[in-house]
């Protein structure tokens, strides 16, 4: 696997913009992390990379990783990013499948469509398509494809093998929130760009929000609950899948920030043995369930039911 740098957003577009300037560039990156900070450096980067008038900038200015973009060359100006962008349709039916940045034909942003819970195999082959072309600009080309932990496997072996041979001058970035939900070999052809870690607030908080303190005692209440209970709130996930994966998305997330919690306030209280192999394992399976949300289209009710059995056998 190639190098990782560990970094915020400012000292992410240093260590870049510095690789821009030694003209150490990857064909491949993954920036990972949630929040926006992923999705705007990685908008900044290509804009950067397609940037003709800050080339010559001296290297050893302090001030000149603003300089990157310029905002003044052709390049830049074709690129700004548009206010509203186009949406995206996965299917390729309500709209496109990609989009560029701005007007910058080299530049192509790829992300889940509008009501999509996955990205398609079809969006990897247009970005394949607009790389067979030359290069419009005559720089580097670059593709950013967010929401990278939502491609199946189909659609990362179509992407293997646009990384195991990237077209000359081409740099494509992943932005995804959890690296590990792609494949080995995915992982291993790109440099890690690795932003801290976005925690949500803690469930346990006394100032925690309403509705999330809400959800934590109801995940406490799980291991004394029947099986009718459990499957009661399963049932709440039925429904259109879209909607239905981005319940179980923030259900899984926030039962992971609430086992963490007690798990941390169980270990301070000396707890061991059986019960740690247990909180262990829950943990397992809910990143497995977000594994399979995303990669295997699996239906969100089967998938709230697997979380919430995993909790439930917490206790014995």
């Amino acid at each position: 696997m190639l190098p990782m740098m560990l970094a915020g957003e400012a000292e992410a577009r240093a260590l870049l913009a510095q690789s821009l300037r030694a003209g150490r560039l990857h064909s491949a990156y993954i920036f990972a992390g949630g929040g926006e900070a992923p999705r705007q450096t990685a908008l900044w980067f290509a804009r950067a990379l397609a940037c003709t008038g800050a080339a010559s900038a001296d290297a050893a200015d302090a001030a000149a990783a603003d300089a990157l973009p310029c905002e003044s060359c052709p390049a830049c100006r074709r690129s700004r990013p548009e206010a509203e962008p186009v949406a995206l349709d996965g299917a390729g039916k309500s709209g496109p499948l990609l989009r560029h940045v701005g007007n910058h034909s080299d530049l192509v942003w790829v992300e889940r469509g509008a009501g999509d819970t996955r990205l398609r195999i079809g969006q990897i082959r247009a970005v394949q398509n607009e790389f067979r072309l030359r290069p419009m600009e005559g720089g580097r080309r670059a593709a950013i494809i967010a929401d990278a932990e939502w491609l199946n496997q189909e659609a990362q072996n179509s992407l293997l093998r646009l990384l195991e041979e990237p077209p000359p001058a081409t740099s494509i970035v992943l932005v995804t929130a959890q690296p590990a939900g792609l494949l080995a070999t995915v992982r291993s052809r790109c440099q890690r760009v690795r932003f801290p870690a976005a925690r949500m607030a803690s469930p346990l908080a006394p100032d925690a929000p309403p509705e999330l303190r809400a959800q934590a005692e109801r995940l406490a209440a799980l291991p004394r609950a029947g099986v009718p209970k459990l499957l009661d709130w399963a049932e709440d996930f039925r429904g259109p899948r879209a909607p239905a994966a981005a319940s179980v998305t923030e259900l899984l997330a926030t039962a992971a920030a609430w086992l963490h919690d007690t798990t941390c306030r169980a270990a301070e209280s000396g707890e061991s043995g059986a019960p740690v192999q247990r909180r262990l394992a829950a943990w397992h399976t809910l990143q497995s369930c977000r594994k399979a949300l995303a990669q295997r289209n699996a239906n969100p009710q089967m998938v709230a039911e697997r979380a919430l059995f995993a909790l439930r056998n917490l206790l014995p």
